[in-house]
């Protein structure tokens, strides 16, 4: 390998490239053994080989070995087993986009970075045919529970907690109303999906809209459990409904590779409008009953 006159940020962009392919070479080889279907695990173990390839060959031109970054090797690997092996993935792929605008900076100063950029395209390429967990056929079914128990609940706690101002009386008819509204979605998920025919299995679609909606109900009753003042609970279970909106967005945005903002801002809008008109309409009902609890 002829040797190269780098600048000393030059050498330094190299050394990181390096590191990075190295982690990535580890990551990937982890994210394999989870895996169970063997067409992903081979998709994944030869994107670990061309990873550990890449790092070699930044090597030649380094002259220096370097250690892999441990801590993002664990983050991924535990993402990908919570979150699934799509999203790890797809999250750490958009690091790879950014590793192939850097590599243009290098065209004409290092041999085979076009190539290298190449085998980056192809990784994602790959990738995005990979897209074949149960969890990422059933988001339907997810979003489905978590937007109704967001807009519905969010909404009936803010009327509750006006009209009540008891924060027991308002967990508990909160938790009533908001299990009998998971059954009844996840019975509605259950006739549509069947009739639908989609090749989803129609158990599994009903159940994944109702544990998503119950989970919901639970993170948005549970301020009112343990504070005592109504409206600092209210104040907390809206700020919980937009975090689950935020996490849950970002989730499908780089699982599904669709845009964040938009959709965040239009289910957050969404859930505090209703929040804000129920509670409007709590003041009204308190007023019109005389109610005093």
């Amino acid at each position: 390998m002829a040797e190269l006159t780098l600048t000393h940020q030059e050498r330094q962009a190299l050394l990181a490239y390096q590191r990075d392919e190295l982690t990535e070479h580890h990551i990937y080889t982890r994210l394999a053994r989870t895996v169970r279907s063997p067409e992903n695990r081979a998709v994944l173990e030869r994107i670990a080989a061309d990873e550990l390839r890449h790092s070699r060959l930044w090597a030649c031109f380094t002259g220096q070995e370097v250690r892999p970054n441990w801590l993002w090797v664990w983050f991924y690997t535990l993402v990908g087993r919570i979150l699934g092996i799509t999203f790890a993935v797809k999250l750490m792929e958009r690091g790879e986009e950014r590793a192939q605008d850097n590599y243009a900076r290098l065209e004409g100063v290092v041999p085979d970075v076009g190539a290298i950029a190449q085998d980056e395209k192809a990784h994602e390429e790959a990738l995005l045919a990979m897209v074949d967990e149960e969890r990422l056929r059933y988001t339907g079914s997810i979003v489905l529970g978590l937007n109704d128990a967001l807009v519905e609940l969010t909404g009936a706690l803010a009327g509750l907690t006006l009209a009540l101002q008891n924060t027991q009386l308002v967990a508990m008819t909160g938790a009533i109303t908001g299990i009998a509204a998971a059954l009844s979605m996840a019975a509605s998920e259950y006739l549509s999906t069947k009739a639908e025919g989609d090749g989803r299995d129609p158990l599994r679609a009903a159940l994944y809209t109702g544990v998503a909606y119950i989970f919901t109900v639970l993170a948005l009753i549970l301020p009112y459990l343990v504070m005592r003042n109504p409206f600092l609970c209210l104040a907390v279970t809206l700020t919980v409904a937009v975090l689950i909106i935020a996490f849950f967005t970002y989730y499908i945005s780089v699982a599904r590779d669709l845009p964040f903002r938009r959709r965040f801002l239009e289910m957050a809008g969404l859930s505090l409008a209703v929040a804000a008109v129920s509670f409007g309409i709590g003041i009204l009902m308190r007023m019109v009953f005389g109610l005093e609890v």
